[in-house]
């Protein structure tokens, strides 16, 4: 079965778009556009229809709120007394500095769900104090924009929403999948800090351990982060409230920890605000315009015609998934994570559900294909957001200070496609 050439012009008409600079979103958008007024016989009253369809979502409302949340403890100045306190606990391993970092922002992705944030937040932060130390300035990139990329996984994650969103799938399963997983993935990150360091000491200058009085002090400053965590999460997990409700609670307690703290004021919420609204607009009218083009691939038969294509190669199931995992690692160095999914969900989904394999497992394993995306080049946001706070280091130096933490991540994928029960077993049991 092969495309037609109304296909194959829409397909290029969108390739050259983005060859040429065009925001992905407007990209997809004109597309449509062209699909829906010259190759297809649909109505254009579709256009508004989808609009509404898409952003019309109870589940999307999670969004802005958890943006939200991130936002202030971002700006609050929270996050310097969450290092500090992750550094005063893991200081005594070799580059402990580099390992308080992944630490962190795994603490700080179960707030943020932002790994742009993260990455922004910790090379203002913890750079300086690593630079200081005389730390290799490619460890510390490393364990920065590799350690953003937790935000990405660990719940809340935005992705894993609009995942949930364009899939219909629960939010709290997914959530409830990535737990263990990003456990995993942030243990093996912190053991990769470990090897390296011990492999040569002269990237990271051992720091003097802390003592028991200063170790109870970081409890108190973790305390309040943690209390967050366990009422937000417990209370998705424990059917007390849905995600968006749950959300809702982080960002008044997000706003009562800012105050806690003393950095409570106007401007932070303000501009904690508009990083919300900009964040969600963004992103809605990305969903908005791929729900558009995907609408068209569908009426015109490309998503079963290439889901079919996939399916008739002989590799077998898991040689057909191996050949997607290997398509997503050369879109992610493109396309950031979140127009990657939703532009090629309509083609892919069908493929991983006719293989066999679970949606929420699968919207897991993606997240980390995607977090690899984040940290290679060219496109690499983590990479690009890093250069911006620290411009006096070009974007290879920073790419290739990510590069041993590649291996981690890549065997983590390799677990969960063998052991996908680490993801599954946790919301079978608690659903």
């Amino acid at each position: 079965m092969a495309i037609e050439p109304a296909g194959l012009l829409l397909i290029g008409i969108l390739l050259l778009l983005l060859a040429v600079g065009i925001e992905i979103a407007i990209a997809m958008g004109i597309t449509a556009a062209i699909g829906f007024t010259f190759v297809t016989q649909q109505s254009h009253i579709q256009i508004p229809w989808t609009a509404w369809e898409t952003l019309n979502s109870f589940t999307l409302l999670a969004m802005p709120l958890f943006i939200f949340m991130g936002a202030m403890f971002s700006n609050s100045g929270a996050v310097k007394l969450l290092f500090s306190g992750v550094e005063k606990w893991v200081n005594f391993l070799p580059g402990g500095l580099a390992t308080a970092v992944i630490g962190a922002n795994a603490i700080f992705g179960a707030m943020s769900g932002s790994s742009i944030a993260a990455s922004a937040t910790f090379s203002m932060l913890s750079f300086p104090e690593m630079e200081k130390r005389g730390y290799d300035p490619k460890l510390a990139f490393g364990s920065i924009a590799i350690g953003g990329t937790l935000s990405v996984l660990i719940p809340p994650s935005l992705i894993l929403i609009v995942y949930c969103s364009w899939e219909n799938l629960s939010v709290a399963q997914i959530f409830a999948a990535a737990i263990i997983p990003g456990f995993i993935l942030a243990l093996f990150l912190a053991l990769t800090v470990v090897c390296i360091v011990k492999i040569n000491p002269e990237k990271a200058p051992k720091s003097p351990a802390s003592s028991f009085k200063e170790k109870m002090v970081a409890v108190k400053d973790l305390f309040p982060w943690l209390v967050v965590i366990g009422l937000v999460m417990g209370a998705i997990f424990g059917g007390i409230m849905t995600p968006t409700e749950a959300a809702a609670l982080g960002a008044v307690l997000s706003v009562l920890l800012a105050l806690f703290y003393g950095s409570l004021s106007f401007t932070i919420i303000k501009d904690s605000a508009l990083t919300a609204v900009k964040v969600t607009a963004m992103i809605g009218f990305v969903l908005y315009t791929a729900r558009l083009l995907s609408f068209i691939f569908q009426s015109m038969g490309l998503t079963d015609i290439f889901a079919g294509m996939m399916l008739d190669l002989p590799l077998g199931k898991y040689g057909i998934l191996f050949a997607v995992c290997i398509m997503y690692l050369v879109l992610g160095m493109f396309f950031d994570s979140l127009s990657m999914m939703v532009l090629t969900l309509p083609f892919v989904m069908p493929i991983i559900k006719t293989l066999g394999f679970d949606p929420v497992w699968w919207g897991v394993t993606y997240v980390i294909l995607a977090e690899i995306g984040l940290v290679t080049p060219p496109f690499g946001l983590n990479l690009f957001t890093i250069n911006s706070v620290l411009p006096q280091y070009s974007i290879m130096e920073i790419a290739i200070g990510t590069l041993p933490f590649l291996i981690p991540m890549l065997l983590v994928i390799v677990i969960l496609i063998f052991f996908p029960a680490l993801a599954l077993w946790l919301p079978g049991v608690m659903y």
